[in-house]
């Protein structure tokens, strides 16, 4: 899933000064996982800007929602009766909901409330690790479905590299050498012979050429 985290509430405040009338707009996928910016965390929010502007003497009218998703135009359609009331909307979805939500309201400010960091699993409570950049040419079939991109510091695609000491990075002494892990899942398959094996250079242009990806599914669409 995408993996978020809170923006500082000072850089909120500064993101929304100016601002009369706020909309803050959650999403109940992702961000609501990771417990960045689902209904809770909405109101939570809410409520610290309230007391905010009363301590400061500032008016400014602050309304909640939360949409099942933001990346998605058949929810963001839900506030499109109340969105013209608002100075501004600062939405609590991932950078993918709050650049889709400004597309669709092109003529309303869309602020970001919280940085979107990766894509991640939830190791445990409170903790999110990543486990994907969106490459768009996965290698976990070859890689004992550990992924070198988002797990090795280097993105050695044939490793280690020769800087790990006793299952650690060199980068970072915490930090799992990814091709240990490899290696070690490898051996509990008993496919190390697969080790052998060369990858090939990854070609970042064409994973990443023509500018933004997209994905069309013909058999599906409309």
């Amino acid at each position: 899933m995408i993996i978020a985290e809170k923006k500082p509430i000072e850089e909120i405040i500064s993101t929304i000064s100016g601002y009369k009338r706020l909309l803050i707009l959650g999403c109940n996928e992702c961000v609501t996982v990771c417990e960045a910016g689902g209904k809770k965390e909405v109101e939570v929010l809410a409520s610290a800007l309230r007391m905010h502007f009363i301590k400061e003497g500032k008016e400014c009218e602050i309304d909640e929602r939360t949409l099942e998703r933001q990346c998605d135009h058949e929810y963001l359609e839900e506030i499109r009766d109340v969105v013209d009331q608002y100075d501004a909307i600062l939405s609590l979805a991932c950078g993918v909901g709050v650049q889709f939500a400004a597309e669709k309201y092109h003529s309303t400010p869309l602020l970001p409330g919280v940085n979107t960091v990766c894509l991640g699993a939830n190791e445990q409570r409170g903790m999110w690790a990543e486990r994907c950049q969106a490459c768009g040419s996965c290698v976990l079939a070859a890689t004992a479905g550990i992924c070198p991109v988002s797990r090795c510091a280097k993105r050695v695609l044939n490793g280690p590299c020769g800087g790990s000491t006793n299952g650690k990075c060199e980068i970072n002494k915490d930090l799992d050498c990814a091709w240990q892990l490899i290696i070690d899942r490898l051996k509990a398959m008993d496919k190390l012979d697969d080790y052998e094996k060369l990858a090939t250079i990854k070609d970042w242009s064409s994973d990443r050429a023509g500018g933004p990806r997209k994905v069309v599914r013909e058999d599906v669409q409309v």
